[in-house]
């Protein structure tokens, strides 16, 4: 047998290695400074870059695509290139990858704090940097595809699998829910609208979840663990049933994100059961990591990157345990739009994928350097702070969450809302903002420890850049008798992705085309109106701001909201909205049926100084919304836009819509004058006031009939 040689790339692994360390100590300071925001206003720094509104995607985007996307090129380029034996295909296409991805994440940091955002979670990006998104991702997947069809290992192993399902998913995922109407370099508007775009960004929105944080570390987890603890994997055909039950299942889930909203029964329904059923797969996958260490615990005691990693697998199993029991929707009522989803969330994101990062880099750093760890000690220190910070963290989110739903819905004995006043609820549970915010210092202290525990190790070292590896060539395709199905498979790797995308698609069409297709799953109501020009500047505004992440427009069905906000929200009303606006957090109360409840000088005044007229708010002042004026020359291509969505204004309404846009701004302007109040009828506080007192004032109680579905046209 004659053995070939050739050499690993580890540079490209270096380069995303450091990318994943820089910007993961960037996002997690800017989730700090967003939670010392939540209980100290002050920490918003009265500027339009730094409000809560604006960095809270910051964060996310950081978190998400940044810190865990690198890790995740990083991992996936140095497992594929040893599980296949083989250099990655392209040395040319690694690097364009690379710094394509660093250029996407520095865009996001510059455009999310100027406001630029679509305004759906995870996916608040413009236009041409979701283009770029999908070149850059089509690179990586050129690059991973190539290095599979130039293997010199017949079958692919588990790990790839999950490697597979990720590019392919995470590609339909972003560009279905990526369609959106340009009209100017950095302004786009979602293509769907209310109810259908609610059902397509929380498809995407759960489904990013389960392929970019989930299904590639799954991946990583099979190769790293393994490694770290010197054993096989527990079991091969649990890594089957995992794999194909969870990729299928997973997609089916998103729904459990809008329980008890507008979208129709039957997709809420199905969201429950199969979020229901995604318990059995991710706690196999789970279980077979942590079967994987059988024997070998002695070695957990005495590697720390083992810690991260068990760490990183039960934060894991918690996770999904925790998921489909919060897709039950008694449980649901409790919990949605409360303190308890930012733990939920918390647990995955600080658990589940920063501690299997750091388990992967204490374990990768040191051979790629060809040295050992520079101290255990730290290492350890790095675990234990972390791993209290993130206790820290959640378990004061888990009591503010249900707090806050016990006092949203408590009534007295008369039949009344014990806390009608929103804001008695959020004043109970600012010290548990404060300890928040104090277990997400303590896990930041772990992650700098850490860092320079990493960089400590890489100075005592000498960098491997290319490391020499030699392997038979790959024999000719043999059909063996007696071979499994899925063995057979795994040496097809177009088959085997085509069929791993077939298995997303079944559930996604199953969603989507009666959503789409039968008007009836989305009622209309005759007397809801398009936006008037002045109130879709206001809503720009809102975007621009951030609102929807602390206010949502959506009021369920239940008698505690009803009778705090008004009547339930329809999915009727929310035709025109593109984007929804319905979000997933109520730092603030919801504000479906703001419009008429107050005069333009509360929210002029609210919006100046919110402590002037709600004692004791956390929300930030927005004084630049008094002196920047909105740009009237956009109004023509906002109508046209609208009216290519299929909003129903006139025939030429472009043309002297801007007169309508002056007479109500007018209008207002008076209200405000006879307040005592001088504002130029041209300034963004203007539009956003008669955004606000717009809300939810196309339907009276009376117009809604039989179970308030419809007066249909």
């Amino acid at each position: 047998m004659v053995l070939e040689k050739f050499a690993y790339d580890n540079k490209v692994v270096k380069a995303f290695i450091i990318a994943t360390v820089v910007f993961g100590l960037v996002g997690m300071l800017v989730g700090l400074t967003a939670a010392i925001q939540m209980f100290y206003p002050a920490f918003n720094f009265d500027l339009p870059y730094t409000t809560f509104g604006r960095i809270r995607p910051l964060h996310t985007n950081a978190v998400i695509f940044a810190f865990v996307g690198n890790a995740m090129f990083a991992g996936t380029y140095y497992a594929l290139q040893r599980l296949l034996k083989t250099r990655l295909f392209s040395d040319t296409l690694s690097w364009i990858h690379f710094w394509g991805w660093q250029a996407i994440i520095v865009a996001a940091a510059i455009t999310l704090p100027l406001g630029y955002t679509i305004g759906k979670e995870y996916a608040e990006l413009e236009w041409p940097i979701k283009i770029a998104i999908t070149i850059i991702w089509v690179i990586f997947g050129i690059n991973m595809i190539g290095t599979i069809l130039k293997r010199r290992e017949r079958h692919m192993y588990v790990a790839i699998w999950f490697f597979l399902s990720t590019f392919v998913t995470v590609a339909v995922l972003h560009v279905v829910n990526s369609f959106v109407l340009p009209i100017g370099l950095f302004k786009s508007y979602s293509w769907y609208a209310g109810v259908q775009d609610a059902l397509v960004q929380w498809w995407y929105g759960h489904n990013a979840v389960a392929f970019f944080l989930t299904t590639p570390f799954l991946g990583l987890m099979y190769y790293f663990v393994p490694k770290a603890a010197n054993r096989p994997v527990y079991s091969y055909k649990l890594s089957i049933i995992h794999f194909w039950s969870l990729i299928f299942i997973y997609i089916w889930a998103g729904p459990h994100h809008l329980l008890y909203t507008s979208l129709p029964d039957w997709a809420q329904t199905l969201g429950v059961v199969f979020s229901v059923m995604l318990i059995a797969p991710s706690w196999g996958g789970m279980l077979n990591g942590l079967m994987t260490l059988r024997g070998a615990w002695d070695k957990v005691r005495d590697q720390v990157e083992l810690k991260f990693m068990v760490v990183a697998l039960t934060a894991y199993g918690m996770a999904t345990f925790e998921g489909p029991m919060l897709s039950l929707k008694n449980v649901n009522a409790i919990a949605h739009f409360t303190s308890w989803i930012v733990a939920h969330v918390h647990v995955g994101g600080l658990g589940w994928n920063g501690f299997l990062i750091f388990g992967i880099l204490y374990w990768m750093i040191p051979k790629m350097w060809q040295t050992k760890l520079y101290s255990r000690k730290l290492a350890n220190v790095h675990f234990w702070l972390g791993t209290l910070g993130i206790v820290v963290y959640v378990v004061p989110l888990y009591f503010a969450g249900v707090a806050q739903s016990l006092m949203w819905k408590e009534f007295t004995p008369d039949g009344l809302l014990k806390y009608p006043n929103f804001l008695e609820s959020t004043m109970q549970i600012i010290p548990m903002y404060g300890l928040r915010a104090l277990g997400g210092a303590l896990y930041l202290s772990g992650t700098i420890v850490g860092v320079y525990n990493m960089w400590k190790t890489t100075s005592l070292g000498d960098f491997l850049a290319n490391e020499p590896a030699e392997a038979p060539a790959l024999e000719k395709k043999k059909v063996f008798r007696g071979e499994k199905w899925h063995s057979a498979l795994e040496r097809k790797p177009v088959i085997f992705t085509t069929l791993a995308l077939v298995a997303i698609l079944v559930g996604t069409a199953f969603e989507f085309l009666p959503t789409f297709l039968i008007k009836s799953n989305v009622p209309t109501i005759a007397s809801v109106k398009p936006y008037t020009p002045l109130e879709l500047h206001g809503r720009d505004v809102y975007l621009k701001e951030g609102c929807m992440n602390c206010h949502s427009q959506m009021i369920r069905p239940f008698r505690s909201e009803t009778e705090r906000y008004g009547e339930y929200s329809k999915a009727g009303e929310y035709v025109y909205d593109h984007p929804f606006l319905w979000a997933s957090r109520r730092t603030g109360p919801d504000l479906h049926r703001e419009g008429g409840k107050y005069p333009d000088s509360w929210h002029y005044n609210h919006m100046l100084d919110p402590q002037s007229m709600s004692p004791g708010s956390i929300m930030p002042p927005y004084p630049w919304l008094f002196e920047e004026s909105y740009d009237m020359n956009m109004t023509p291509k906002m109508i046209k836009a609208m009216q290519t969505l299929g909003v129903p204004y006139p025939e030429g309404y472009d043309q002297y819509a801007n007169d309508d846009v002056k007479n109500q701004a007018n209008l207002i302007t008076q209200r405000l004058k006879s307040d005592g109040i001088e504002i130029a009828p041209d300034k963004e506080i203007v539009a956003l006031i008669a955004y606000l007192q717009r809300l939810g004032t196309d339907i009276k109680v009376e117009q809604v009939i039989a179970r308030g579905e419809k007066d249909e046209e």
